[in-house]
């Protein structure tokens, strides 16, 4: 291993310890060390462009808009839900010497049901400024009785009555009298979620949005001195919020942001739930989202001691931030507070907060002499005397985004049509993280060994920068370019079992990519010098538990050795030889890090598959112009949509492929326009797509568009 990627990885596993505690890291695995330093890169870049070309308040104001839309849609609000009646109900009312507190609920779209407390002072003379506080994760029971996050920050509400302010404190989706879901991904490994364009944060912010407008109907508030606040996730919302609607005329989020160097390379995504984050299209660091409350008086809040929100990335976050709100001339309206103290709701944080709403919704720089004290028990704060029977609450992230729900076309005009706007939308709302094509995938052949007149070959080629994947190719003849190639990929459980059905017969070398750093890029149109075969060694399988059939290896050499075909088995990003370390939980985590770049990590497997097979077309390894693709499973379905974006595909094998992205590989926000069916349709314009080990009745979609538009009856094969 290089210095660069031992340095690396070090580098990671101090971060873990650091954060985690000194609980001992897994052994490290070859493909850990290029995969932190793909995040780092991959990091820096989308910080380099988030405010890239920015120099004046024009070249700002100038895609504002545009960036605030960008918002909306990233957080599942494009187009904006319709703002239907909120049907507010007030249940009770809790009495104090200085103020009461109405016990609510209201609707923010039918069945959404969201439960609040609304303090207000008492003998008020006029119009009072108006605090919407959105809560952090943290829930108030007794026993089976749940009376939600509200009466935890009931702290909040009581000293802004105490000073004037009428104050809307409001619970969240999971931690409120209605249960909810904002953990689908973290807890329950609902990776559809990402492929519906959905996040929970979507619906907290909605929900807070129709707060305000709960908060303009009542006659005791200014409608134009309102606003807002929160802790944790709470703190997000208000970002969130903050940056779509200026009805929030002073904002302090508290611990609810930081940049992404901290959440991808420093690794701290690992403390948050699915809730804190935009499912980032369009690929911001997350000053650009801070950007859009400029220039209305923000003051960021944060303690000193967060690992979740660490301060040296709040610090450049504010230092970005403050550029903009420079650009205004407002750079008094921004302030930042840092509080002594982990991750918690402290009085140092909140008596900066207090005073920052006074100075500008009030005009009143007095010290603060009251401190912020919870006065009543959770039950005199409870909104549901009932749970509703009609609530779409818990459920929400079933349909908060809508499902695109595709019609078999009409005629060949609307299908082209429709075709075009597909792949548009799958470009730049799914893969978008791509880079940008055109560059050589430079193949370089490795080890190599022979059976008979089979020989294997071990090749690698270079995906993106940083990322070199091996190919395994198995050959006879001399002739390969006039032969069809099969490029099969494989998934953890094909690596397996390819590896185990290997056997004794053939070795694979024990770190394929062992001598990628040593080794000079190729030029064009040459191969690399052939390895010798001393570096090879057996590989023990490690085989999972079996699930359905192995793929007949042995009936693709059988056809190699008759000269037929040419067989490449590719292993993408973190399978086999690029696997990482790391339990299930590990995982999980390098899969939301893709997310927070803009990609996931199944997006980028199927730009690994594309690139492979400009790999096999290059005159410098097969100069290819027959190649077919195969996958397994998920790796079936990214093999169907590299086949739509890769040149020289001449058929696509699905082998047990899922039906679904509800259920199979997850690319950004595909659900909101098509899902597989549609892909597989695509594909089979031009070329056959042959199911293996599939059930046709899934697939009804695609044969009666076939059937619509006339297409050769072997373009679907089974």
């Amino acid at each position: 291993m290089n210095p660069l990627r031992l340095s690396v990885l070090m580098f990671a596993t101090l971060v873990a310890i650091t954060l985690h505690g000194a609980a001992p890291a897994p052994p490290p695995l070859p493909g850990d060390a290029p995969l932190a330093e793909y995040f780092r890169r991959e990091t820096a870049r989308v910080h380099a462009g988030t405010f890239a070309g920015i120099t004046t308040l024009a070249d700002w104001t100038g895609q504002r808009a545009t960036a605030r839309e960008q918002l909306l849609e990233m957080l599942g609000l494009s187009p904006l839900p319709e703002r239907t009646d909120l049907k507010p109900e007030i249940t009770g009312r809790t009495e104090h010497a200085e103020f009461y507190v109405e016990r609510l609920h209201y609707q923010s779209m039918p069945g959404l049901y969201v439960g609040a407390n609304l303090y207000v002072p008492k003998n008020l003379t006029g119009k009072a400024p108006a605090i919407l506080y959105v809560c952090g994760h943290s829930t108030a029971k007794e026993g089976s009785a749940v009376y939600g996050a509200k009466a935890v920050y009931q702290h909040h509400g009581a000293w802004f009555a105490r000073h004037g302010y009428v104050c809307l404190i409001i619970d969240t989706i999971q931690y409120g009298e209605l249960e909810g879901l904002h953990h689908g991904i973290y807890w329950h490994r609902m990776w559809w979620w990402y492929a519906r364009g959905y996040t929970p944060g979507g619906v907290e912010t909605w929900n807070a949005i129709r707060a305000l407008d709960y908060l303009q109907s009542r006659p005791e508030v200014d409608a134009e001195k309102i606003g807002m606040t929160g802790r944790s996730g709470g703190g997000a919302y208000s970002w969130y919020t903050a940056a779509v609607d200026e009805r929030v005329k002073v904002a302090v989020p508290v611990s609810g942001i930081t940049d992404l160097q901290n959440y991808v390379v420093d690794g701290c995504v690992r403390g948050h739930c699915d809730c804190m984050f935009p499912v980032n299209t369009y690929r911001w660091d997350y000053a650009k989202l801070a950007a859009l409350l400029a220039p209305r008086p923000l003051l960021f809040q944060n303690a000193d001691k967060d690992w979740i929100f660490p301060l040296d990335g709040v610090v450049r976050m504010h230092a970005d931030l403050a550029r903009i709100y420079q650009l205004y001339g407002a750079a008094d309206k921004l302030g930042l507070s840092i509080g002594e103290g982990p991750h918690k709701d402290t009085q140092d944080l909140q008596v900066a907060a207090f005073r920052w709403f006074d100075r500008f919704l009030k005009n009143d720089t007095r010290l603060i002499s009251v401190p912020a004290t919870k006065l009543f028990a959770p039950p005199q704060l409870k909104s549901f005397p009932t749970l509703p029977t009609d609530e779409r609450t818990t459920k929400i992230h079933e349909t908060f985004v809508p499902m695109a729900t595709p019609v078999v076309s009409a005629s060949g005009a609307g299908w082209t049509k429709q075709r075009a706007e597909w792949l548009a939308s799958l470009r730049q709302k799914s893969f978008r993280g791509w880079p940008e094509a055109g560059v050589s995938p430079q193949p370089r052949r490795g080890p190599e060994q022979a059976k008979g007149a089979v020989t294997l070959a071990t090749w690698d080629y270079t995906s993106q920068e940083g990322i070199t994947l091996p190919l395994f190719v198995f050959s006879a003849g001399q002739s390969r370019a006039a032969k069809p190639v099969r490029l099969h990929v494989l998934d953890d459980r094909g690596w397996s079992q390819f590896v185990a059905a290997l056997g004794r017969d053939w070795k694979l070398p024990a770190d394929p990519l062992a001598n990628v750093a040593s080794r000079p890029p190729a030029k064009k149109g040459a191969a690399g010098p052939a390895q010798k075969t001393p570096g090879v060694v057996a590989v023990a399988p490690k085989v999972p538990k079996q699930e359905g059939p192995a793929t007949d290896f042995a009936g693709m050499l059988r056809e190699v050795e008759r000269g037929q075909l040419t067989v490449a088995f590719l292993a993408p990003r973190g399978v086999g030889p690029t696997a990482w370390s790391g339990d299930d939980k590990a995982q999980m985590d390098i899969g939301r890090r893709f997310m927070l770049l803009g990609q996931t990590l199944e997006g980028m497997r199927v730009w690994d598959i594309r690139r492979a097979v400009d790999a096999l077309r290059d005159s410098a390894m097969f100069g290819a112009t027959d190649v077919r693709i195969a996958g397994e499973r998920n790796q079936a379905v990214n093999a169907l949509y590299a086949s739509l974006f890769a040149e020289g595909v001449a058929g696509v094998e699905l082998i047990e492929p899922a039906a679904s992205h509800r259920t199979g590989p997850d690319y950004l926000n595909v659900l909101r326009f098509l899902d597989v069916p549609q892909a597989v349709a695509m594909a089979a314009e031009s070329r056959p797509v042959k199911f293996v080990r599939a059930n046709p009745d899934d697939w009804t979609w695609v044969v009666k568009t076939a059937r619509q538009l006339g297409w050769p009856a072997e373009r679907l094969q089974w």
